[in-house]
């Protein structure tokens, strides 16, 4: 099965100027933990509500610091065509529970997560999310951002 078949379609994009208040409230209202961040129509990084509190308010920033602050530059992707199974495994591999998800033209299509393979798969979904709970990986705020 194709990664296009489960991943969320309707996908909100923050700005490198956002605030951090905004970002974190449209989160809350939406009821999600990352945002893909644009400039332009480029792809320039990941916000997620542990970077602003890791990132952000862990370090004296308040509401008014700026998404560009906190994110994450290396944005982890995959292709909508790509199959569930390798996705789940390289989410493991690279320790991410969601990754943005690019047409062939390199174009963000959605978001998919551990969550929504799980619903597929759960074999192959507890095996990604072995890789995901050992310390670090490449979202881990400790790293340079």
């Amino acid at each position: 099965m194709k990664i296009s078949q489960i991943m969320t379609r309707d996908v909100e994009i923050a700005s490198p100027d956002d605030t951090l208040e905004a970002v974190a409230s449209r989160m809350a209202s939406s009821d999600i933990g990352l945002l893909p961040v644009g400039e332009g129509d480029h792809l320039v990084g990941m916000i997620t509500d542990r970077d602003i509190v890791v990132r952000g308010v862990a370090r004296g920033l308040d509401g008014s610091g700026r998404v560009r602050d906190v994110m994450s530059r290396d944005v982890k992707y995959c292709h909508e065509d790509d199959e569930i199974e390798d996705v789940v495994m390289n989410m493991g591999d690279i320790q991410v529970r969601r990754l943005v998800v690019l047409n062939a033209e390199k174009r963000l299509t959605g978001v998919v997560s551990l969550a929504d393979a799980v619903q597929q798969d759960q074999a192959v979904t507890g095996i990604g999310f072995s890789g995901v709970v050992r310390p670090g990986g490449a979202h881990n705020q400790a790293a340079a951002s």
